[in-house]
């Protein structure tokens, strides 16, 4: 396994890292909320609490316009999948029962709840990736792709 060094960008990196922790935080200061993406947006779908839909909203609705911001003042980096549509169906699937199942997602667990040093997030996360080691692993080693 080799780094790609003219891709490594660590100042972007930590601007990126710090605005998630400092809208994670804003939220749970502010808000007594957690920034666990898969369940803001649970909690919008049903439509839980009468209070709840227009923060919700709101946050949903900068995950969606951050890029088109960023579009105004830079170019978007190029990106590329490489995977067929079908497999990436079959992965949204699998992630998204995997939130459920975990109670959470990885925004939730992984910078939420570490950062609060929950034992279950701990579990969750440790969990979340041991399994996305191994399936790369089986992927990429054992089968070849």
């Amino acid at each position: 396994m080799t780094i790609d060094w003219s891709h490594f960008t660590p100042l972007t990196a930590l601007c990126g890292g710090l605005l998630i922790g400092l809208s994670a935080a804003v939220l749970l200061l502010c808000n007594g909320r957690i920034a666990g993406i898969s369940g803001i947006v649970g909690g919008l779908l049903q439509r839980s609490k009468a209070g709840d839909f227009g923060w919700r909203a709101a946050f949903v609705s900068g995950l969606i316009l951050a890029p088109v911001l960023y579009r105004v003042f830079g170019e978007l980096p190029q990106s590329r999948i490489d995977a067929h549509w079908a497999t990436l169906v079959v992965a949204g699937v699998l992630v998204g029962f995997g939130s459920r199942l975990g109670s959470g997602c990885t925004s939730g667990h992984g910078v939420c709840g570490i950062s609060r040093l929950s034992p279950r997030s701990l579990v969750a996360t440790a969990t979340f990736m041991s399994t996305g080691f191994i399936a790369v692993y089986i992927v990429r080693h054992l089968l070849g792709g």
